[in-house]
């Protein structure tokens, strides 16, 4: 035998059994006679996900998950037969687990099988490249029409529905620019309701229904408030004082670039309370790629560096989801050389952002997609080693 060949084989099969699984449970929202079904299952759960009764819990067995694993198991034993390969087999298998969990749940109407459905407060924030209960209480009480995977989340990445916009309150700072107005209208045309937060109101134009603040560098404080009512938080502010390196500069850059995205941040993570804000709770920042390459502007570069970092330092204490922008150079007051339309870097924003990509890269440079994930992971893993989060200070 090539076990070569059968490992491979085999890994494909379980890829297959959770596409074929995934792809089954979006059907059952788009087809009508498949969702009458289907809907016994989101029928049977509160908001906690504890079960409305014993027997919808039953129902919702019956007429989803044994039928779901029936179609895996026939579509694996039909491959498996028709191809000879023995490593489907291992995907067969798999899928027979499924029927065997389901059934068992169905017969003796027990739920301890059923890992994405357990009753109790979400523990932790929807997690990237597998599915946790927190992500799945997004498909059942957030949004039934996104977040359909099952284990990974391979078919929500494809189909742009691992994070729904849909009637989310989203804030943005630097909504003034060029880029935070066409943030501001790609997050309108997702369905968001949004809050654009410009240092200068008086010469914003807004899209309506867009609500627009003004606010301060400095005063922070007065947006906790507003912040407390926002799903997610998009802090896109920043400045560029070019060659300069005198102290004033120094002063400016740090201020706006880094010290006040951090005070942002830690208020909008303070504004996550309760187990559901677990789920629904985003924060977005716009680093840009001069955390890992040149923008012919030191002090730039330092403050995005320095917020970057802190940023990285942020993420271990897992509050909430927290997406890093990392883009190269666009069009705007800041670089007025930029090459990319600011339009297309927004739309591409969105686009990754549904597609639940944390480190969301929008660049013309091809080193940044290799160096920015290494310098991720490396100094997340520095500081995992050798820093305490509050709970064990």
């Amino acid at each position: 035998m090539d076990w070569l060949t059968f490992g491979v084989t085999a890994c494909g099969s379980l890829i297959l059994t959770e596409i074929v699984r995934d792809s089954y449970h979006a059907l059952c929202h788009h087809i009508p006679a498949l969702e009458r079904w289907h809907n016994r299952h989101h029928a049977a759960y509160r908001r906690d996900l504890s079960l409305v009764s014993l027997a919808a819990f039953r129902r919702s067995q019956l007429y989803h998950d044994i039928t779901e694993s029936i179609i895996l198991l026939v579509v694996l034993l039909t491959i498996a037969l028709l191809t000879g390969a023995l490593g489907v087999w291992v995907g067969v298998g798999y899928a027979g687990l499924f029927l065997a969990g389901a059934t068992r749940r169905y017969v003796w109407a027990v739920a301890d099988t059923d890992y994405n459905h357990q009753p109790g407060p979400l523990q932790e924030p929807p997690t990237a490249w597998w599915v946790n209960r927190t992500y799945h209480w997004r498909h059942h009480f957030d949004n039934v029409n996104a977040y359909y995977s099952g284990v990974f989340p391979l078919v929500d990445k494809v189909l742009g529905t691992g994070l729904s916009l849909q009637g989310k309150k989203v804030g943005v700072t630097g909504a003034g620019g060029a880029l935070g107005q066409a943030l501001c209208g790609e997050l309108q045309r997702a369905g968001a309701q949004v809050t654009a937060l410009t240092t200068h109101p008086e010469g914003f134009t807004a899209q309506s229904p867009m609500r627009v603040i003004g606010w301060q560098i400095g005063r922070e404080l007065e947006l906790v408030p507003l912040l407390e009512t926002l799903d997610i938080l998009i802090i896109n502010h920043g400045v560029n004082v070019y060659g300069r390196r005198d102290f004033a500069a120094i002063e400016t850059a740090l201020s706006v670039n880094a010290l006040s995205v951090l005070k942002l941040m830690e208020l909008f993570l303070d504004t996550v309370t309760g187990a559901e804000a677990k789920a629904t709770k985003e924060l977005w920042i716009n680093t840009s790629e001069a955390e890992v390459s040149p923008a012919l502007s030191p002090l730039y570069e330092l403050s995005k560096r320095l917020i970057g970092n802190l940023i990285t330092l942020k993420r271990l204490d897992n509050v909430c989801v927290i997406r890093k922008l990392i883009l190269g150079p666009f069009k705007s007051q800041l670089n007025p050389y930029g090459v990319m339309s600011p339009q297309w870097v927004a739309k591409g924003i969105i686009a990754l952002a549904k597609r639940d990509f944390r480190n969301i890269i929008i660049t013309i440079n091809p080193l940044t997609y290799i160096f920015f994930p290494l310098k991720e992971f490396v100094t997340s893993l520095y500081y995992r080693c050798f820093s305490r989060g509050s709970k064990i200070a």
